[in-house]
């Protein structure tokens, strides 16, 4: 039976950081991946979404700039495709062939944990030290009739022609991300929410602003309806409600999240506790096993389930082990074994245009009695933010004038906000960022400029 030290149930973010940084530490690792090799992101997620929805920004920013331009260009669905395979299908070859020049082991198959110290794949038993279980999530499908007319994401991203109707199930990233893309291309686009609202855990008046845009390009929300069934018509298919709303469309997308992988892999067995919601860990990301550990989306846990936190906790898990070993080897001078405290986490909605958070939600900061400030940076900034005139910033004070939490609403939120983390994270002050020099006339700078002045608690309107 071949032996090593951790392996990996797995292969996404969550686990193949960790998998590098032990490898580099001289242990004996393994992947197990039952799927394709480095996981969902990078194959049918985070990766392939971005690169698609980049030549409907581009259209995005020509219309602002109105009719600087003769000629507004259209996009070519088969061609983007075409890009989308050269780019995203490599990227899983690549990280293959980095892995096994480590000396990772990959292992195909579904993996099985039938003793604290054995992991079973397709019938072949592998010993180890440490298991990592980092099986993350998979799509969730109504149970409704006709529910195998519905897609996911992944089939979202793969679809081979646009249709001219679409239809969305679900008010969360996935659906409100895609609509944005699909309204941008012609679509008639369709978006069922069971609740009153739509991407519930963003600054809702930046929402609002959202929909309301969104509605004016071909997008229609309907709240408070539950999907009843899915009928295959003579044109398509027709989407009934259970309060009787009927639409005919091309294309039905189930977007009513995401379930984590915590079936037949050997945790009833071991007795490893899990919820619904995943995987329970102790604030070691341990599981009630003591050898064995769970990253990533896998998780039952509070924190936003991104592949940044993945990343973050495979990180962790990796010092983790390598200080128990530590430990191991010399109990004279142990290492302390630090529970894992996460940081400021940004969140984006990568929608046309960007929503984006970090830090203590407004709506929080605002019951607790903190300064909310706004920067409505599109208007002062116009040359920087190519003319994305409604492009804003709201964000939090504390007592202390330090910023606690912050929202924006523009096409440059995504990376704004990593600069607000950083901001948000080391409690950095007006005067500590008075002391840096940024390069101008960059759109950050720009930003920076007017957050300082904010931040100073001067009574003026930005």
């Amino acid at each position: 039976m071949m032996n090593y030290d951790v392996i990996f149930i797995g292969s996404g973010h969550a686990a193949w950081h960790a998998a590098v940084a032990l490898t580099q530490a001289q242990k004996k690792v393994a992947l197990i991946e039952k799927d394709t090799l480095a996981g969902t992101c990078t194959n049918y997620g985070c990766n392939p979404k971005i690169l698609l929805e980049g030549p409907f920004e581009i259209l995005e920013d020509m219309e602002r700039l109105g009719d600087i331009f003769d000629h507004q260009p259209a996009v070519n669905w088969e061609n983007l495709m075409r890009y989308k395979h050269e780019v995203i299908d490599p990227q899983k070859d690549g990280l293959e062939k980095l892995f096994s020049k480590m000396g990772i082991d990959i292992i195909s198959g579904h993996g099985v944990i039938k003793d604290k110290h054995t992991v079973s794949v397709e019938g072949v038993d592998y010993g180890t030290k440490y298991i990592v279980i980092a099986t993350g999530q998979r799509s969730h499908f109504l149970d409704v009739t006709g529910k195998e007319y519905l897609h996911d994401s992944r089939d979202f991203m793969d679809l081979e022609s646009f249709p001219e109707h679409i239809t969305f199930i679900g008010g969360g990233y996935i659906s409100i991300e895609f609509a944005s893309i699909a309204s941008k291309f012609g679509s008639e686009v369709h978006v069922i929410s069971h609740s009153d609202q739509i991407l519930k855990p963003f600054h809702q008046p930046y929402v609002k602003k959202l929909a309301d845009k969104l509605n004016k390009e071909n997008v229609t929300f309907h709240y408070n309806e539950e999907t009843a069934r899915i009928e295959k018509t003579e044109t398509g298919y027709k989407l009934t409600t259970e309060s009787g709303l009927a639409i005919d469309t091309d294309y039905i997308v189930d977007a009513t999240g995401r379930i984590p992988n915590v079936e037949n892999i050997g945790l009833d067995e071991l007795g490893i506790a899990y919820s619904k919601k995943g995987i329970k860990v102790n604030k070691h990301l341990l599981t009630s096993v003591d050898n064995i550990y769970a990253s990533g989306d896998v998780l039952d846990k509070e924190i936003p389930k991104l592949t940044p936190t993945a990343t973050f906790e495979s990180n962790y898990i990796a010092l983790q082990i390598m200080a128990r070993e530590a430990n191991l080897l010399n109990p004279v001078k142990a290492l302390e074994l630090l529970p894992i405290k996460y940081p400021a986490i940004p969140s984006v909605a990568y929608t046309l245009p960007r929503i984006a958070q970090v830090g203590m939600p407004i709506a929080e900061a605002e019951e607790k009695g903190y300064k909310i400030k706004t920067i409505k940076f599109g208007e002062n900034l116009r040359f920087e933010y190519k003319n994305e005139t409604d492009a804003e910033m709201v964000f939090a004070l504390d007592n202390r004038k330090h910023v606690a939490g912050a929202a924006i609403y523009g096409h440059a939120a995504d990376d704004l906000i990593n600069i607000m983390t950083f901001i948000v994270e080391k409690k950095m002050s007006a005067r500590e960022l008075n002391m840096m020099i940024f390069a101008f006339p960059s759109a950050s700078s720009g930003i920076l400029d007017l957050l300082k002045v904010q931040m100073l608690d001067i009574d003026i309107e930005l």
